[in-house]
């Protein structure tokens, strides 16, 4: 199964905390994103979330970072598709050269990682491969 990217830029409208701080469940919500890809180009159907095992948040992330979401398929039962993602900064702002400046980091910054589990129940498989 390949992987699915989602890139994306973090907006004021993110920011949840002091400081320009989003919401950790922002990241989560991308991981949702990207495992109803993998779903659909799996099985055909949208599936659903049944469960994390596990979620780490390892960095900050800020209005104005661009974040570039991934996930793949590590294991597929009858039902269940277990899958693991990671939340990577990419590009950061750089408001202390200029409002509009901005970098593309060398070494993306891992700010999230998670695995969990999702079901598309067997009547609604349609095998698209």
């Amino acid at each position: 199964m390949d992987k699915v990217v989602i890139r994306l830029r973090m907006s004021q409208a993110d920011a949840h905390y002091g400081g320009n701080l989003v919401d950790g469940a922002r990241m989560l919500q991308l991981f949702g994103d990207v495992a109803t890809e993998l779903l659909i180009r799996n099985d055909g159907d949208e599936g659903l979330f049944r469960a994390y095992d596990s979620i780490e948040f390892l960095a900050p992330v800020y209005a104005g970072d661009y974040i570039e979401a991934t996930g793949e398929i590590t294991q597929q039962g009858n039902s269940s598709r277990k899958m693991t993602f990671e939340a990577k900064k990419v590009i950061i702002p750089r408001p202390d050269l200029n409002d509009s400046a901005a970098d593309f980091l060398s070494e993306p910054v891992l700010v999230c990682r998670a695995s969990g589990t999702c079901v598309v129940p067997k009547d609604k498989q349609r095998r698209m491969r």
